[in-house]
């Protein structure tokens, strides 16, 4: 991601620069966003991959997917996923809290988004993990060797590569 003094200031009028209208058409960019708070998300971009753990606070947040969003034509994969039996009341809450906050985010910037259940993405990688998140950070590092790949954004950069691929 580029620094603030990097990116091009929209034109007199509000609408964007010409700069970020070709940006915009020439890429075509792949999000997947492994929700939670020690989830992450990840981009794909003209092959190349960034990643990132999630955002501790909205500002973050909507700071961040604003970053990603000005960097070309975007489309999200969103983990579908809900609160265990195993969670507290307030573990639940604040979980289904941070799902809604990254739907609003991507809402709000205007990047379309799918919800993919974890079996959908992770059969069509062949890498179901039945709960050991040593699966996914094992072919996440396999498919992205210059990314130190973490439990945090394995699942991220994995969800993205599948969006990548329909």
């Amino acid at each position: 991601m580029g620094t603030q003094a990097d990116r091009h200031s929209p034109g007199r009028d509000g609408s964007p620069g010409d700069h970020q209208k070709d940006q915009a058409m020439k890429h075509q960019v792949t999000i997947g966003v492994d929700p939670g708070a020690n989830g992450g998300i990840a981009w794909i971009m003209d092959g190349k991959a960034c990643a990132e753990r999630m955002p501790d606070n909205l500002l973050d947040l909507c700071e961040l997917i604003r970053d990603i969003a000005s960097e070309g034509q975007c489309k999200a994969y969103l983990e579908s996923v809900s609160s265990s039996p195993q969670m507290g009341v307030v573990s639940a809450f604040s979980f289904g809290r941070g799902y809604g906050n990254l739907e609003m985010a991507l809402t709000a910037v205007g990047i379309p988004f799918e919800r993919v259940r974890p079996q959908v993405w992770q059969k069509a990688l062949g890498c179901m993990t039945k709960g050991d998140k040593n699966i996914t950070r094992k072919l996440a590092s396999e498919l992205f060797p210059s990314i130190k790949c973490t439990h945090a954004i394995s699942d991220s950069l994995l969800i993205a590569y599948y969006g990548t691929k329909l």
